[in-house]
């Protein structure tokens, strides 16, 4: 039995696109004990993960050294006696809390001169590992298996249904069938499909019969409103009134989930929600939805995917060329 120690991302998509590498762990030892490094928001999503043990909380802020924090946390776990850390990050500070805990093997990508950190170092061959998914996936591997073709499990979370019908109380939804809508670019305004296009897919799924959720968190409030303006009851904005743990249990009960490349996007896929994941400037050869039940809209330009927050040619293309009823046509009629 092997215990395993892992700095998970700081992105939520990431992190749920991390539970293959975990299912991968359990696949090759049943008995394996997994905790995870995270921050704060991640402790409800792993809490979905049954491979997952701990979700260990990281009590810093996204982009902070904060070594004293991960020192001190690292002597915290050495009681633990693990036996391997797997370092998800590329950065030199991931390295140091299982450096600190005194792991015996602590595995991760070469980068940021991590030599004394990490005492097994891989070469990142983006051109062979050309996912993140398989990427994280390869970190669980021994380095004579980790390249593809791999076998890549689907993340799969664990849906709450009684929290299900708390919120459909509290929130007093419909029965009808739903759409989620997840219009938020926590990267930048480049990989929005503009806002008055969402409005106008909720308006014409209202008509054929839908309901329609727009999810998101604070910042995305005013734009939820913008898109659930003037169409009625049928037409709900839940940005910022619900928490990321409800998020899950929300998609897994919707029909359908139009979303930019987002982590929303990642949790439906991971709840088996029929997905339509809307990309320009980023790419679905990259980080596609981890599932079988997708659509993928993009326009795939000659300027795309730039991989930019902010157009760099200033047209935004990519999004504003990708018209209400090209994705209309395809989400209200299959």
């Amino acid at each position: 039995m092997a215990k395993y120690l892992i700095v998970g991302p700081s992105w939520v998509g990431d992190m749920v696109m991390a539970q293959s590498l975990f299912i991968t762990l359990k696949q090759r030892d049943e008995e394996a004990i997994i905790d995870v490094i995270g921050p704060n928001w991640s402790s409800p999503i792993l809490a979905r993960m049954p491979e997952v043990r701990n979700a260990i909380t990281l009590p810093t802020g996204h982009g902070e050294w904060g070594i004293s924090t991960r020192r001190k946390l690292g002597h915290s776990l050495r009681s633990e006696h693990y036996d391997h850390a797997i370092v998800m990050p590329r950065s030199w500070k991931s390295a140091l809390v299982p450096f600190f805990a005194k792991v015996t093997h602590r595995v991760g990508f070469t980068g940021e001169q991590r030599y004394i950190l990490l005492n097994e170092r891989r070469k990142l061959d983006k051109s062979i590992l050309n996912q993140t998914v398989k990427r994280f996936t390869s970190l669980g591997l021994p380095n004579e298996l980790a390249y593809p073709p791999m076998d890549i499990p689907l993340p799969a979370l664990r849906v709450d249904t009684d929290n299900q019908k708390k919120l459909f109380q509290l929130h007093s939804l419909s029965n009808r069938p739903a759409i989620a809508l997840m219009a938020g670019a926590e990267f930048g305004p480049s990989k929005q499909w503009p806002i008055p296009y969402f409005h106008e897919l909720a308006k014409s799924a209202i008509e054929a019969g839908y309901q329609i959720w727009v999810l998101g968190g604070p910042k995305d409030q005013n734009d939820g409103e913008a898109i659930i303006s003037h169409l009625g009851e049928f037409a709900v904005n839940l940005c910022g009134k619900t928490q990321l743990v409800d998020a899950i249990d929300l998609l897994a009960v919707a029909e359908k989930a139009v979303s930019n490349d987002s982590g929303l996007m990642h949790i439906a896929a991971a709840v088996g929600t029929e997905v339509h994941g809307i990309y320009g400037s980023t790419s679905e050869l990259f980080t596609p939805p981890l599932t079988s039940n997708k659509t993928i809209h993009n326009l795939h330009l000659e300027c795309s995917p730039c991989f930019k927050r902010i157009c760099p040619l200033e047209h935004t293309n990519c999004q504003n060329q990708l018209t209400p009823d090209m994705i209309i046509r395809t989400v209200i009629t299959q």
